[in-house]
């Protein structure tokens, strides 16, 4: 299935590692030219050197872009360098657990401000070039979280929760215009971070702890299963194409199942 019949410019925000650095994959493999973000230039040069060792045949470009796209000042110079960006994908996110009375004021505010904030400035910037031109995706990385609260990350739930209000709102202003506007809500991802902590557990196996995990703190997981970046690569990849022109303002689940919802 041929996903893109055109060129086009993404940005992918915080695509150095993890999801974002698999949804960056997923849309160099279909031939599109991807901006690879993070916040040092030596962690985009890794990204990109990996990429195109992975991805030998693919015909569009990596261009790097060293910034923190939190920064509305950054977001700004990305607009003056590349003005003709028609996909971003907001995936820039951070998340803690911490029991509600815990968390901070400090503590909610940088989380809105990194999970939130940074996806309405990109979006802010780009969204009127794109109806312009008659054609452009937004999509917002959210998650399951959005939908089931996770106690032990409210402030995290919040933000996501707010993701979907934006990204339908947005939709809301595309009407006949060529631009979707989209919402991906993954489950739990074995990314390298989730790795990382489990081996900082000590003595406990990825196998051990996946087995706990979806007994404990996911029990509702039809996959039972950590997902990988990769399969949430590809849903943004589909969602951004061409053939996914009648997705709009949609909340697109692609969770394992974790939801429990016939909605």
């Amino acid at each position: 299935m041929i996903l893109f019949n055109n060129e086009h410019l993404a940005i992918v925000s915080g695509s150095t590692r993890g999801i974002g650095f698999a949804i960056a994959e997923s849309l160099y493999k279909e031939g599109i030219s991807v901006i690879i973000n993070g916040r040092t230039s030596e962690s985009i040069s890794l990204a990109i050197d990996k990429l195109k060792l992975s991805n030998p045949n693919a015909n569009g470009k990596l261009i790097p872009f060293a910034a923190n796209l939190c920064d509305s000042n950054e977001v700004s110079r990305l607009y003056e360098t590349y003005p003709n960006i028609d996909i971003v994908v907001n995936n820039i996110g951070i998340y803690g657990a911490a029991e509600f009375d815990e968390i901070t004021d400090e503590e909610w505010m940088q989380l809105f401000e990194i999970n939130v904030m940074s996806g309405v400035r990109l979006s802010r910037k780009y969204l009127p070039l794109m109806k312009n031109r008659g054609w452009g995706r937004i999509v917002f990385i959210s998650s399951e979280s959005a939908i089931q609260i996770p106690k032990e990350m409210i402030h995290y739930g919040m933000t996501k929760t707010a993701q979907l209000a934006i990204s339908r709102g947005l939709a809301e202003t595309c009407v006949n215009t060529g631009v979707t506007v989209n919402s991906i809500l993954p489950g739990p991802t074995l990314t390298d971070g989730v790795k990382d902590f489990v081996k900082g557990l000590g003595g406990k196996s990825i196998e051990e702890f996946t087995e706990e995990y979806f007994e404990t703190l996911r029990p509702s997981s039809i996959i039972k299963r950590f997902q990988s970046p990769e399969e949430i690569g590809d849903a943004v990849a589909f969602v951004c194409s061409e053939r996914a022109a009648s997705i709009n303002g949609a909340a697109f689940r692609v969770d394992g199942g974790v939801v429990k919802a016939c909605f």
